[in-house]
């Protein structure tokens, strides 16, 4: 018995022998640490050069008045980009009176017709001149024209107006054809090359 426990312990002292020499290599090889701290090669850059390397291009306004006029500059800029689009009739830049799919179809078909309202603004001018002259021949001719002219626009604007309002519930049925009539007859009663937004359709076209 004495035999086999002493061969047990001389066996784990030459296990422990053996895995302590791999532990003393490695220790070996591990690179010996410095304590002295190397030298600075070049001087610290200052802070407006290192934002330079960082490829930023924002540069703050240098005071008050120039941070104003380039807001300024960006909000014309702005009302520029919505008023041309406007003018186009791109959605997104329309007041809510001239958006959706109904009052784009009242537009095209104000637009494609050729109407006498159109030269309401033109016919009433010379009207208004007739009554200021204070002549009596003149003034009931200018009385007859303005009722005239005044039922013109409304019949003109009743029949395109009932027209609008029949194909927007055939094409788009469930939208909304409030008001729809009043704004066809009022965009009837503007000079084509004034209207906004603009004609997409030639007079004529089928609509």
């Amino acid at each position: 018995m004495n035999v086999f426990r002493r061969r047990s312990t001389d066996s784990s002292g030459v296990l422990d022998a053996d895995q302590s020499a791999p532990d003393a290599e490695a220790e070996s090889a591990r690179p010996a640490r410095s304590s002295v701290t190397p030298k600075k090669t070049a001087p610290t850059p200052k802070r407006s050069e290192a934002q330079g390397h960082r490829g930023g291009h924002y540069q703050a306004p240098a005071n008050r008045k120039a941070a104003s006029s380039g807001g300024k500059d960006r909000d014309r800029t702005e009302r520029n980009r919505r008023a041309l689009a406007h003018q186009r009739g791109e959605e997104w830049a329309l007041p809510s009176k001239d958006r959706g799919p109904v009052r784009a179809l009242a537009r095209d078909v104000v637009d494609a017709r050729r109407g006498i309202s159109e030269w309401y603004l033109i016919v009433v001018i010379p009207i208004f001149v007739l009554v200021f002259l204070h002549i009596a021949a003149l003034q009931l001719v200018a009385d007859c024209a303005v009722i005239l002219v005044l039922l013109t626009v409304i019949v003109e604007g009743y029949y395109v107006g009932r027209r609008v309002e029949r194909l927007a519930r055939e094409r788009y049925p469930g939208q909304s054809t409030r008001g729809v009539r009043f704004y066809a007859a009022m965009r009837g009663t503007q000079l084509r090359r004034m209207r906004v937004p603009k004609p997409r359709v030639d007079r004529g076209d089928a609509v």
